[in-house]
């Protein structure tokens, strides 16, 4: 297998809604986002499969050398060897990467956040810093795309914590900042034995709509952000705007019921969003 169809598999099988604003792109500019969306999976996958916390962080701490081997032009996953010769036509540097592995480090040292200032330095490094390389990958002429890249980037992880709240609390982590719960009065052992009476309170609820009204208001800013002489250019980016901002839409619509089930869109309707973005171009 080729590194290039190793990355390809990788993206496809994550079943992703990234993987549907990638068929929209030009064949450099796919190759580049599947290469480096394919090494995100692999960091992200070190925390969410491996139980033993020590062989994680030995694990991170091979891709950290990983990524020193990469800019030494001398990488050896597949996924580095895919990625390679896309580093210098769209700017990615060895922080960009390192900044993603800090986040799922992050995921090892803590499983709570005391406020959202402190959830949003996680965001920075796990989806930030992923929106500021795929905007560049995209297309990216105007400063301000930066910025438009990482509110968004705020935004999709945040909708993603939302929709994962069970999985999560599933392997112990609570990602809902700790004074916010306190602020709703929701306990975390609440959150954390994923059932009824406790876990579907009004409370909870209440929590989960000041969340999801923060989302959209990122949403908006993002959006807000972005210069006209990019919008085309960042299409994909809006695909996945539009795609995520609809299962947050439908986690409302299920009055958040994320404790026992992971609520998604079908593929088939985040193919539509894509395309239907595609055709509007916003």
């Amino acid at each position: 297998m080729t590194p290039q169809q190793y990355v390809q598999d990788k993206a496809a099988a994550s079943g992703s809604s990234f993987y549907y604003a990638f068929k929209f792109l030009t064949p450099p500019r796919r190759a580049a986002i599947t290469a480096f969306y394919a090494f995100c999976r692999e960091v992200d996958d070190v925390v969410d499969e491996v139980q033993d916390p020590g062989v994680a962080a030995t694990k991170l701490a091979w891709w950290r050398q990983e990524v020193q081997r990469l800019f030494a032009g001398q990488p050896s996953h597949p996924a580095m060897l895919a990625l390679s010769p896309h580093l210098a036509p769209y700017g990615i540097e060895a922080r960009h990467l390192l900044a993603v592995i800090e986040g799922c480090e992050m995921d090892l040292q803590q499983t709570r956040y005391l406020d959202f200032a402190g959830l949003e330095r996680y965001c920075h490094l796990v989806a930030g810093v992923v929106g500021e390389v795929a905007s560049a990958i995209f297309g990216r002429t105007q400063k301000q795309t930066v910025a438009y890249a990482h509110k968004l980037g705020l935004a999709l992880q945040l909708t993603n914590i939302l929709r994962d709240v069970g999985d999560d609390a599933r392997r112990g982590r609570i990602y809902l900042p700790v004074n916010e719960l306190q602020q709703f009065d929701v306990k975390a052992h609440e959150i954390l034995k994923r059932e009824a009476p406790w876990g579907y309170s009004e409370r909870f609820t209440a929590l989960m709509k000041f969340q999801a009204e923060r989302a959209h208001r990122l949403y908006d800013e993002a959006l807000a952000l972005l210069p006209e002489a990019d919008r085309q250019a960042q299409k994909p980016g809006l695909m996945m705007a539009n795609i995520y901002r609809a299962l947050l839409c439908e986690l409302e619509a299920e009055h958040f019921q994320v404790l026992h089930q992971r609520i998604a869109l079908t593929p088939l309707r985040k193919l539509w969003i894509a395309m239907r973005t595609n055709w509007r171009g916003r």
